[in-house]
């Protein structure tokens, strides 16, 4: 069991990600994708439109931005992640109508009034001012340009679980309300769109989706679990607990294995919308 350690990156979850880009959203679970799906679909991308995606990582919203809008429109994708944006990059190098680069989902620096949607999936939630970013995608908006946003919300709760098995080893700012999506503003559906009023967006509405991530058995879910945002949880397990915890995790995950010793778990995801009044 290899143990978890610092390596190269920018600080916070930046560095999370570009530590886990090479794996992020390949090990074998469809997850992102089907994620993705949903939002591009609520937001009705059409041909011809300019797509921003904030936190684009490895492209699930991205690329099938691109194919919305085909070779008229134009697809950018920001990410404070440099390996995000390399692989980004390089998978859609053959679409001209696609940019991808290193950019702050806090605070685009990007022309006023330059896109017709903003789209961000799982990212509003590691935001430090959610209601700054909101507003700071707003402005990027044309008038009645749409913004959607996927935030996780209720659990499977053998899944859960599994997560509260970290919780001894995380520092407060991992367990507070707002990051954690189990209570304050993320925590509701009314609490998402209250953040997305408070930034000024109007025509604000949720539709909810239920996902589900299989894994061949228990060690595939440990896989998964160290591919993608929870790599920083397994990162804060102090080395000499490292493997005690990794077993504790396989077993609780063996526990629901099916006669195939598959594991199938589910995961309720909120889509947000709004627009830029017109």
């Amino acid at each position: 069991m290899a143990t978890a350690g610092a390596q190269d990156g920018p600080p916070g979850p930046a560095g999370v990600f570009h530590r886990v880009a090479d794996t992020y959203d390949a090990v074998g679970v469809p997850w992102f994708g089907p994620i993705a799906a949903h939002l591009v679909a609520e937001l009705d991308v059409r041909p011809g439109e300019r797509v921003l995606d904030v936190g684009c990582g490895r492209g699930a919203v991205l690329t099938r931005v691109a194919e919305a809008v085909g070779p008229e429109g134009y697809a950018l994708g920001i990410d404070l992640a440099p390996r995000m944006v390399e692989l980004t990059a390089r998978d859609l190098a053959d679409l001209p109508h696609v940019e991808v680069r290193l950019g702050d989902a806090s605070a685009p620096d990007l022309p006023p009034r330059s896109f017709d949607v903003v789209a961000a999936s799982l990212v509003l939630f590691f935001l430090p001012d959610p209601v700054a970013a909101l507003a700071a995608w707003r402005d990027v908006l044309v008038p009645s340009g749409r913004v959607g946003v996927s935030t996780f919300s209720g659990q499977d709760p053998r899944w859960r679980a599994i997560d509260e098995l970290f919780f001894p080893f995380l520092p407060q700012a991992m367990l507070d309300a707002r990051t954690s999506g189990y209570n304050g503003p993320f925590g509701s559906g009314e609490g998402v769109e209250g953040l997305l009023r408070s930034a000024g967006l109007v025509g604000v509405r949720t539709v909810s989706r239920t996902i589900e991530a299989t894994f061949r058995d228990a060690e595939h879910y440990v896989e998964f679990s160290r591919s993608h945002g929870q790599r920083a949880m397994w990162d804060h397990v102090p080395a000499n607990t490292l493997d005690d915890l990794h077993d504790e995790v396989v077993r609780a995950a063996g526990a629901s294995a099916g006669p195939d010793g598959r594991i199938t778990f589910q995961q309720d995801v909120r889509y947000t919308l709004g627009a830029r009044e017109g």
